[in-house]
């Protein structure tokens, strides 16, 4: 009767675990990208929907800031706007930062308008 040396054994589960390894860091490494997208999915779908929801009246000034949180929903998420005038007479610039992950990761959005009268 003849069966698998020891060194066959071995040299076997060196083998699969090696593949297994690689697969394990693969899986982990491809969920990591998947939930670093839906964050930043729904990041933008936010900035996006805080940007309709501007109405910053033209009051004069140069630049103005105003910010909050996307809570109870999204209490992760906050947001910053600033406006401030453009070098093209007539518009200024909106931009929209979400911020999460304790502000450790930022998306921002920027829109022109031109200016109420």
């Amino acid at each position: 009767m003849r069966g698998f040396t020891l060194l066959e054994v071995m040299v076997s589960l060196a083998i699969m675990a090696g593949v297994v390894l690689t697969v394990i860091s693969a899986v982990n490494y491809h969920l990591a990208i998947a939930s670093r997208d839906r964050e930043e999915t729904i990041a933008i779908l936010l900035a996006r929907a805080k940007m309709e929801d501007l109405d910053i009246p033209d009051n004069g000034k140069d630049a103005r800031k105003t910010e909050g949180t996307f809570g109870p929903e999204w209490p992760d998420y906050s947001w910053k706007t600033e406006t401030a005038t453009t070098a093209v007479p007539g518009f200024r610039s909106v931009t929209v930062t979400v911020s999460w992950s304790g502000d450790r990761r930022t998306l921002s959005l920027e829109k022109y308008q031109a200016n109420k009268d």
